[in-house]
């Protein structure tokens, strides 16, 4: 089913979300990959805050190439979501309502998506140049010495995602599976 939901997330939206929804969010996204995550864990372990306020929003993991001249953002391709498993579960915990990657998640993500009311997402990996198309405005927020890996604030128009994990835990890599192999 297709959904169009606004940022930032909310308990309701989220759990309107099922595994297999195709879904396109507008309105303000974060990005961050491992180096941000490292940092920002490290951050919270020390006392610190965040760079930005993490309740009910959503986290993109993505570094873009360089932007050329006249665009906003160079191509915005998801990157490779379990190597954030670590990290996810303590920013979970502060809120954080959906993260866009590619590929599984681990359980104890999972576990804490359903304890926290939160969803993963996937973009679809190689089509970075047209993702890039629904990222209408980028902003370097924090740990710009990380290059590509900083924190950027996007404002994103009708990105279109996919519903992998929901709410409640129904993960469609293990759905579509046992679908094609009934076919």
């Amino acid at each position: 089913m297709d959904k169009y939901i606004e940022t930032p997330l909310t308990n309701e939206k989220v759990k309107d979300l099922k595994a297999g929804d195709y879904v396109y969010i507008s309105g303000t996204i974060y990005t961050a990959r491992d180096a941000a995550h490292k940092r920002m864990t490290e951050g919270l372990s020390q006392g610190e805050d965040i760079p930005f306020d993490i309740r009910d929003q959503v986290i993109y993991y993505l570094g873009p190439t360089p932007n050329r001249e006249g665009q906003v953002i160079g191509s915005a391709g998801p990157t490779t979501s379990s190597r954030m498993d670590k990290y996810a579960p303590a920013l979970l915990d502060l809120g954080l309502k959906g993260m866009i990657g590619k590929g599984k998640r681990s359980s104890g993500v999972i576990d804490s998506m359903k304890k926290n009311t939160a969803v993963y997402f996937a973009a679809v990996g190689g089509a970075g140049a047209l993702l890039s198309k629904c990222i209408k405005k980028s902003e370097v927020i924090a740990y710009d010495d990380l290059g590509t890996e900083a924190i950027r604030r996007l404002e994103v128009e009708k990105l279109p995602v996919i519903t992998v994990i929901d709410c409640m835990g129904n993960n469609l890599y293990e759905t579509a599976v046992k679908e094609y192999e009934k076919i």
